[in-house]
């Protein structure tokens, strides 16, 4: 029998309020899509802030959207399209240095494509993917030596690079130049190469700020066939299936271009089937049983299987050419092994989920925040995905980490792995507090990579734990989410093709606009059945799954579902209530649910909560709430969850509405707060002044934390800083032990990290919907809480 997840504790179901959607944005959308009713689109697009006429028909529609030029990347694209002039003026050589996973390999083949169609492929150009297991992320002189050796004169990165500093300077003493492009965190200072290229250097709100990797050579390449118009024999478009791959891939925000990308890029996708002009694709397509036109038959088909190519082997170049390859049967050689390997990842996976619930049956879960785990036998391909699996399961941050001997360290011990957050709960804030036990560590709120000795593993469990529980004014719970109730004779007009046409326009889904979950209440369950999936040859169970029929009063027929990982004794016999997705099964051809969490009938969800107490928004001016209702206002944006509990509290208990008032009064450069941060310990250290923390943090417009590592940090350049009674004062040593040009920069690097990462956490509030955030903080001690018993489901890949 395979492992299914359990829930420990009952998880918080949130229906989103509702609010009628304006007559006009109704009208938009029967305009642009005069087949569809557009009453619950509209429903759902005013409930996620689309609220801007001006907005609509290019999110509906990419014809409507007008694309962002490469030339808003300013002087650093300019200077790498004269570069790359430059090399095929002067015939010289060129490496693409890119990445093993999803992203990094179609940025790779986007280049191939893309530059190959200015550079003789093979000859004057050439590519790089570090090996994961043995090399991991970024540059290594490893391979740059090699490329030196060749005479290769220019290194173009995609989806990595940017902090390598010492890698870059290692580069140009071997005489090469480099070009970065990347979407990851930016150095302190800029780098010494030609260009580097990264959306980060842009405002959150810009069209291009969320670009993945993939998205970001695509701009690259854009810029070159301006520049050279008469050059290149393929069009420009012919790249958008990539990009639609890689950027679904990522997990990135899909807003601005990044939509509209994306959009484009299924278009072309979907052809691939009967035009074969990427006969790789099409034949992964195939063997996925996928058609290409949905974001779907990316995130669970053709993703995960160019992602398991390093997860399983370490080695994944060959993915560049089944991507860009025009021989079919080299094609279809190179997608029977990349099926081989994700059917090998997914027995890892199967069976490291399998060990790590036999762990956690043995742990105390009313007395953990945060899980840690390590075995040395588990594969550490395979141990971010069963991370991400179990914290979303069980409602905790997770890491799970493998021990290994490192003979280059003197048979130290190590452990390494992955860390996954839940629940909005600040991954990277709560490891990067146990810095001084690790070896290594990167990431962001949500994932992060980390290494450390073996022995200090006990230490991070205690350390871990404990911040995690001041960090939070609750225990972790799983919020599971309805954005509309619906009958089922709503759901089924002309068997579920009319809603399903109509939620197609939301697509592509993905963070900031998750797939739509409707509530079914009073519903029952019939010709509930079980099947086992099995593997290609028919030998092993993969997966169990139960069929059914969902009934309800408004239809007594039924309409077909599904349960993924749950046998047919999990459903019960009485009415209950059912948070459902509506999809398309392209194996039978129709239409049905399928079944994400399910407890016994209720009379209500936290929405009655929400009605009595809700969260309004005023951020963009006063709206009404309930008839003579009292308000709490807020005018200053929060930077953790247990700050809006807190308001959230004040308001219930006061019998008020909570309204968010805050403004975006705009974040400074994070470099630029280092810099101010340098010159007011000069001023303090010459004139022997004290400053109060908080005016510090006032003044930096920076919170406690980046202001902490700040402090710290000064030590580096000389400074002695001393606090006390919530006065800093600052002292500049006379004898200053000189430290290395790395662990100055690796410093400032610290401040800027911790700076951004406040200010990512407060955009994130600036925009983030009070929908969700009612959500986030519903089960507060002493708010109404759902005791009904709920199960939730596991999706494989």
């Amino acid at each position: 029998m395979p492992t299914l997840l359990r829930m420990p504790t009952d998880p918080q179901w949130h229906l989103v309020p509702t609010a009628t959607p304006p007559e006009w944005l109704i009208t938009d959308i029967q305009r642009l899509a005069p087949e569809v009713s557009g009453q619950y689109l509209a429903q759902l697009l005013w409930q996620r802030g689309m609220h801007a006429p001006q907005l609509i028909p290019g999110f509906l529609d990419p014809n409507h959207y007008q694309p962002t030029s490469p030339a808003a990347f300013g002087v650093e694209i300019e200077k790498a399209v004269q570069r790359l002039k430059q090399a095929r003026d002067r015939n010289q050589r060129v490496a693409i240095w890119g990445d093993f996973d999803a992203d990094g390999i179609t940025s790779t083949a986007v280049f191939w494509d893309g530059l190959g169609q200015f550079f003789p492929q093979n000859h004057s150009l050439t590519y790089i993917i570090p090996n994961r297991i043995t090399e991991s992320h970024g540059l290594n002189r490893a391979g740059i030596e090699r490329l030196a050796a060749q005479d290769y004169q220019l290194i173009i990165t995609c989806d990595t690079g940017s902090t390598n500093l010492i890698e870059i300077e290692y580069a140009s003493e071997l005489g090469l130049d480099v070009i970065i492009t990347d979407h990851h965190t930016l150095p302190p200072e800029r780098p010494p190469v030609i260009a580097i290229i990264n959306p980060r250097s842009l405002p959150s709100d810009h069209p291009l700020a969320h670009l993945s990797g993939v998205a970001v050579a695509y701009k690259l390449v854009e810029a070159l066939y301006t520049a050279l118009p008469e050059v290149p024999q393929q069009p420009l478009d012919h790249l958008l299936d990539l990009v639609a791959i890689g950027l679904i891939a990522d997990l990135v925000a899909l807003q601005g271009d990044c939509r509209y990308l994306a959009q484009r890029g299924i278009q072309q996708l979907q052809q691939q089937l009967t035009q074969r002009t990427r006969p790789g694709i099409a034949k992964l397509l195939e063997l996925c049983k996928r058609n290409g036109d949905r974001p779907t038959d990316i995130s669970f088909g053709l993703g995960p299987r160019i992602n398991a190519v390093s997860r399983i082997h370490g080695e994944a170049s060959f993915c560049v050419e089944l991507l860009t390859s025009k021989d079919p049967v080299r094609c279809w050689q190179l997608a029977e092994e990349t099926e081989l390997a994700n059917t090998r990842r997914k027995s890892l996976q199967k069976d490291v989920l399998r060990q790590v619930t036999r762990k956690l049956d043995q742990l105390d879960l009313s007395t953990t925040s945060v899980i840690v785990l390590s075995d040395p036998q588990w594969p550490i391909g395979v141990l971010g995905l069963v991370a991400g699996q179990i914290a979303q399961t069980y409602g905790r941050p997770t890491i799970l980490l493998c021990e290994e001997t490192v003979a280059e360290h003197g048979e130290v011990r190590l452990a390494r792995g992955s860390a996954r957050s839940a629940n909005q709960i600040d991954l990277y804030e709560l490891v990067h507090s146990q810095a001084s036990l690790l070896t290594r560590f990167g990431g962001h709120p949500f994932a992060a990579g980390l290494s450390l000795p073996v022995t200090n593993i006990p230490l991070l469990v205690e350390g871990i734990n404990q911040q995690a529980r001041q960090q939070q004014a609750t225990k972790p719970a799983a919020v599971v989410q309805a954005d509309l109730v619906l009958t089922l004779a709503e759901l089924a007009v002309n068997g579920g093709r009319a809603l399903f046409k109509e939620l197609k326009l939301l697509e592509p889904c993905g963070m900031g606009n998750p797939v739509p979950k409707f509530l079914i209440r009073n519903c029952w369950f019939d010709q509930v059945w079980n099947e086992n999936i099995r593997d290609r040859k028919g030998n092993k169970v993969q997966y169990i799954k139960t069929t059914f029929n969902i009934c309800d009063a408004s239809l007594e027929a039924g309409f077909p579902g599904i349960w993924w990982g749950h046998y047919k004794e999990d459903i019960p016999t009485g009415k209950c209530d059912a948070i459902v997705e509506l999809d398309f099964n392209t194996y039978k051809k129709r239409y049905e649910v399928r079944l994400e969490a399910l407890r016994p009938a209720a009379d209500h969800l936290t929405q009655k909560e929400a009605l009595e107490y809700p969260i309004v928004d005023w951020r963009q001016g006063k709206t009404e709430v309930g008839k003579n209702q009292d308000v709490l206002v807020v005018n200053h944006c929060p930077d953790s969850w247990s700050a809006v509990q807190g308001w959230r509290r004040q308001a219930q208990n006061t019998g008020k509405a909570l309204a968010v008032a805050y403004q975006d009064a705009g974040s400074p450069d994070a470099v630029t707060v280092w810099k101010r941060l340098v010159g007011i310990a000069k001023f303090l250290a010459r004139t022997g002044e004290s400053v109060r923390l908080t005016l510090l943090q006032t003044r930096l417009k920076i919170g406690p934390q980046a202001l902490q590592i700040g402090l710290k940090s000064l030590q580096a350049f000389g400074f002695t800083v001393h606090c006390h009674n919530n006065l800093v004062q600052v002292n500049m040593n006379t004898v200053v032990e000189e430290l290395a040009l790395v662990d100055r920069q690796q410093a400032i690097l610290n401040v800027v990290n911790a700076v951004r990462e406040e200010q990512f956490q407060q955009q994130y509030f600036q925009t983030v919907s009070v929908d969700v955030m009612g959500a986030m903080v519903s089960n507060l001690p002493g708010s109404e809480e759902d005791s009904s018993q709920t199960t939730t489901t596991r999706t494989p890949i």
